[in-house]
């Protein structure tokens, strides 16, 4: 179950003026111990503020190309629209200094409408 800042401050006050133990306590009320003394320790570190949720997932992935860059690639290729998707990655990290993989710029420019997937017969050569 999700509790709010709130609710926690309220469960740790609660475990603290409790005369049955904290093991007992917290089984009545239904919170594992390891919860209540992570809340217990931020409570302690930053008071209730500290009791507020914090999102575990990353704001970026690492490997993730940011938007601005990905659209200072796609401005590359469109002046470039001679270039395969290989060579725009080279040139682009040569010139730029910014590293980009063939496959990522084949993904961007795919996702910007600048490329058509085809599987290489003799009707694409023509």
């Amino acid at each position: 179950m999700k509790y709010n800042a709130a609710e926690k401050y309220e469960i740790i006050r609660m475990v603290e003026q409790s005369d049955i133990g904290v093991r007992r306590t917290l089984h009545q009320i239904g919170v594992s111990k390891s919860s209540f003394y992570e809340w217990y320790r931020r409570y302690l570190e930053g008071g209730i503020e500290g009791l507020r949720s914090h999102s575990r997932r990353p704001k970026q992935f690492w490997n993730r190309i940011p938007g601005s860059e990905r659209q200072k690639i796609i401005e590359y290729a469109l002046d470039k629209p001679w270039m395969s998707c290989r060579e725009v990655a080279v040139d682009y990290t040569d010139e730029k200094g910014y590293f980009v993989s063939e496959s990522s710029v084949y993904r961007i420019l795919k996702a910007a409408g600048l490329v058509s997937a085809c599987i290489c017969t003799s009707e694409c050569e023509k």
